[in-house]
This record gives structure tokens, C-alpha cells and sequence, in this order.
């Protein structure tokens, strides 16, 4: 079975890679990523060496790229991780958000298209669906209604999948996710940005009045669920995959602050992104009744694991939170 995995040095995707690959030997997979500031190869150590595995640095949006990878490795299945990925990146200039979520996406269906595949997976987010109020659940039949150049990005990207399958019968199917956590995140996002800057005693910036709602799911429960969709997903389906664990974001840095031992004083409320999504919260009812999954994961346990892990690997995020990470931190976040 020779996989296509595109994005695997990000977050989600080396994951993912490393699980599949701990777990079997009868894959084959290809990961192409273009190791943009979020893609680090340190992410896949685990994986690096093995027979049924191969690196190729490269752009989804590269047709001859592309073409040439699906001759030479004979790729049947395409999981499709990679994306420009933050909203607040994609506030501050959406072009490549575009170029890489829909362009990309193009390029890798009509390779696809042209070399029979057996399967297309695309990883999506729960973004798509856009705001709930206070009460109410994302479920697959929601309208999509996307608030941000980069929800509006992945959106596409889905319905072009989904045109792709009704027009040519392409067989594909769709996960859209909550928000992950977990080893590996780049500190970009909340929950590593704020453990980082606890540990460096900087101040920990909330938008607005920190009381957003997110639906938290931990990384490897992510992960497994997309593979049993990439298994036993019926073809032309969409499934939410969420852990039912909802949290503002004020309450998880006042759980990081508490682990840590610091104090709410290095909390600093900044003024909110444009456009900010109130909630999110995920119906996965579609994934746990047909297909059996269910998130193995306790939040305040995979919290702990994911808290451990930051101080556990000093050198992985030193690295990292250095030249254009730090620019980008200015940029969003000084002058407020």
C-alpha cells in the first residue's frame, strides 16, 4: 500500500507518520512536505531511517513534482495534510493560504484523477462551519460558512474534493477536526505558545476577553481517527472528529499557569483578531457509530503528557522560537 502523505513534517502530520509507521509494516509512505517555518524534520525522527518510508521536500502546488512522485512510487491513497494552517497568519496575508489550500489541493486531485487512485483522504477542520452560539453542535450537515481568509481557503479545498468525487467519481472522503494539542506543536498556537512563554516568564497574550470556545482533541486521537477513516471511511463522506471537550481559552492558560506555577500576572488581554470565531464545538456521533472510534485520551492527562513534553524537549523548541518565528511574534502581538 503506497501512501502519498503530503504535510507530514507539521504537527498533525509527523504524528501521524510516526504512529502508522510504529504500528505497521505493510505501508509504504511518501511524505512530501516543503518544510515551511512550521515543517521540521526533527518532528520525524522516529520514522527517519525506515525501509517504508521516504522524505521528498517539495510544494504541492508542483505539477511536475507531483506527477513525477506518483510515477515513481505508483501511489494508489493521497492523505492530504498540507496547509497554511493559522488563522492569524492568514489575517495578515492570505495569498499563500490560498496558492498552497486550493491550489494545492487541485494539483494533488488531478494527479489523482490521472493515476487512478484508490483513495484521496483530505484533512480538514471544523473552521469551515464557521460560529455557534452558546449552545449547539457542528455536525456534517452544517452549512459551511467560513469567517477567515484561511477557513475560506480549506472550505474550498472540501468542496472542490467533493466536485472531484461527484464529477469524475474520484473516490475521496473528508475529516474535519477540532482543535489539536499535543507533542510537536509549533509555538504558534495557543497551548505551546503559552506553556513557552511561562517558562520564559513573558507575558501570556489573550485576545479580548479570553472567554473564545474551542473543542480540544489530543493529537493522537486525532490521528487514529484518521486512519481508520483512510480505512473504512465510506467513499464520499464527511466525518467530524471532535473529543466533546469544550474550553476557553482563558481557562486553558490559567491550567497551564497552575502546572507550571506561575502566577495569573503575566496574563495580558490584548485586542481580539478580527473576525474571531466565539465557538466550536463538534458533533463526531457521524465517526463513533459507524466506524467504532472513540478518543482514548482524558484532556487533564493528555494536557499533562503535552505540558511534560515542552519541558522535556528544551532543544526542540529553543530552535524553533528564533529569526523569522520571532518577527512574526512582533508583528502580532507588539505594539498592543
Amino acid at each position: 500500500m503506497n501512501i502519498l502523505v503530503t504535510g507530514g513534517a507539521g504537527f498533525i502530520g509527523s504524528n501521524f507518520i510516526n504512529y502508522i509507521l510504529s504500528e505497521r509494516d505493510d505501508v509504504f509512505i511518501v511524505n512530501l512536505d516543503k518544510l515551511t517555518y512550521a515543517g521540521n524534520l526533527e518532528n520525524l525522527k522516529p520514522s527517519e531511517g525506515k525501509k517504508n518510508y521516504q522524505f521528498v521536500r517539495g510544494d504541492i502546488t508542483n505539477n511536475e513534482l507531483v506527477d513525477y512522485l506518483f510515477k515513481k512510487y505508483s501511489i494508489k491513497y493521497v492523505i492530504n495534510f498540507a496547509a497554511e494552517s493559522h488563522v492569524d497568519r492568514s489575517i495578515l496575508g492570505s495569498e499563500i493560504f490560498y496558492r498552497t489550500n486550493v491550489i494545492g489541493t487541485n494539483v494533488l486531485l488531478e494527479a489523482s484523477r490521472r493515476y487512478n487512485i484508490e483513495k484521496f483522504l483530505q484533512v480538514s477542520t471544523d473552521e469551515v462551519y464557521g460560529s455557534l452560539g452558546a449552545t449547539g453542535l457542528f455536525t456534517e450537515q452544517t452549512p459551511i460558512t467560513t469567517n477567515s481568509p484561511y477557513s475560506s481557503s480549506k472550505a474550498a479545498a472540501d468542496l472542490m474534493v467533493q466536485a472531484f468525487h461527484h464529477t469524475y467519481g474520484l473516490p475521496v472522503v473528508i475529516t474535519r477536526c477540532s482543535n489539536n494539542y499535543g507533542p510537536l506543536q509549533f509555538p504558534e498556537k495557543l497551548i505551546p505558545l503559552m506553556i513557552l512563554n511561562c517558562l520564559k516568564d513573558k507575558k501570556l497574550p489573550v485576545y479580548g476577553d479570553g472567554m473564545n470556545v474551542r473543542d480540544w482533541i489530543y493529537v493522537i486521537d486525532h490521528n487514529k481517527a484518521v486512519n481508520l477513516v483512510f480505512e473504512k471511511g465510506r467513499i464520499g463522506e464527511v466525518y467530524n472528529i471532535g473529543a466533546s471537550r469544550e474550553m476557553a481559552n482563558i481557562q486553558i492558560v490559567k491550567l497551564i499557569l497552575n502546572k507550571l506555577g506561575k502566577t495569573e500576572e503575566l496574563i495580558e488581554y490584548v485586542k481580539d483578531r478580527p473576525g474571531h470565531d466565539r465557538r466550536y464545538a463538534i458533533d463526531s456521533t457521524k465517526i463513533q457509530t459507524e466506524l467504532g472510534w472513540k478518543p482514548s485520551f482524558e484532556f487533564e492527562q493528555a494536557m499533562e503528557y503535552t505540558i511534560d513534553w515542552y519541558l522535556a524537549n528544551k532543544t526542540w523548541w529553543e530552535r524553533i522560537i528564533s529569526g523569522e518565528y520571532q518577527k512574526y511574534y512582533e508583528v502580532q502581538y507588539g505594539n498592543r
